[in-house]
């Protein structure tokens, strides 16, 4: 097949963009230093060539994740970074053979883990994204009251998310030492072997931890782009031009689409305008042709990604592979 004979929207992946992406990683972050996040493609046909480099555990977002991956024969070490009240379908995979760890900030989530089957967690701890996470002080209380409700603590885990599209290089490094001074002190109140942070955008500056849950990496959106790491631009949606005015073209891409939470999309060789339902208006530098094909490139890869139910894996104009989005939902 050709992607011309794909119907637009359609995710389409650059076979070699994403292989050498991958490579770059797992040079810089070998076997377990690196825990891929799947919320960032929510593929399995790509986690198993993450696995397939020698990163033995995953970072999910979902316990729908949880449950794809474990399906899938990926669930050997699985850590859900997210705090989650009913954990029942969770204890249901590890009652299956799946080892599932979820992340716990209060003595609410501590209770509904064990009250779930979940056997092992890891102590999420606020380093400023202050989103969840507990207060660092407070890592150690909670520990210990993980410990007496019979869970096994592995460790912390805090993700600076805050820091992920810091341009300078040199504030970026002296922010991310600060957040980890943070959770290197809640480690030694809590124990345990872990300490798990990062992401993409943190990947090369995070020393101090001794995991790095990075996942857009592999696919790459125009936010990251723009900071200058080194991963090319794998995934674009594909878009048919399906009017053309002076001045302007429409591709059949829109807010439907696309994760518009960072911004407009981009077009090589184009100024893109504006984003509707189910349109970007864009100006050109050349003159185009209604039926031609245009790239549009997300801005955000995960919010992208999970408004398609498919992606295709390409060289150039030839797809060769379509794999199933299918960590999609709850």
């Amino acid at each position: 097949m050709r992607t011309s004979e794909l119907t637009t929207p359609a995710l389409i992946v650059e076979r070699d963009v994403l292989d050498a992406n991958l490579a770059t990683m797992s040079a810089a972050l070998p076997g377990a230093r690196l825990r891929p996040h799947v919320k960032a493609h929510k593929t399995t046909a790509l986690a198993r060539r993450q696995q397939a480099l020698g990163h033995p555990g995953f970072t999910c977002a979902t316990v729908r994740e949880c449950e794809v991956m474990a399906a899938a024969g990926l669930g050997a070490d699985l850590l859900l970074a997210n705090e989650v009240l009913d954990t029942r379908r969770l204890g249901a995979l590890v009652a299956g053979g799946a080892r599932v760890t979820v992340a716990v900030d209060s003595p609410e989530t501590v209770a509904a883990a064990a009250a779930g089957g979940v056997r092992e967690v890891l102590v999420d701890v606020n380093v400023g994204l202050d989103r969840c996470g507990c207060a660092p002080e407070r890592a150690g209380e909670l520990a210990g009251a993980a410990r007496r409700a019979g869970l096994e603590v592995r460790g912390v885990m805090g993700y600076e998310g805050h820091l992920q599209l810091v341009t300078d290089p040199d504030e970026r490094k002296r922010r991310t030492g600060e957040a980890m001074a943070l959770l290197q002190a809640a480690a030694g109140d809590v124990g345990g072997e872990i300490i798990s942070a990062g992401g993409t955008g943190t990947h090369r500056d995070n020393t101090w931890a001794t995991e790095i849950q990075a996942g857009s990496y592999a696919l790459m959106d125009t936010a990251y782009g723009s900071v200058g790491h080194p991963f090319g631009q794998a995934l674009s949606v594909l878009g048919t031009v399906v009017s053309v005015s002076a001045g302007r073209a429409v591709a059949d891409v829109g807010l439907k689409a696309l994760g518009m939470d960072h911004g407009l999309p981009a077009i090589a060789g184009a100024e893109v305008r504006r984003c509707a339902d189910e349109h970007t208006t864009f100006v050109p530098d050349a003159p185009v042709r209604v039926g031609d094909r245009v790239r549009v490139l997300p801005a955000h890869i995960d919010p992208t990604v999970v408004l398609h139910e498919r992606m295709h894996l390409v060289d150039g104009d030839t797809v060769l592979e379509t794999w199933p989005v299918d960590m999609r939902g709850w």
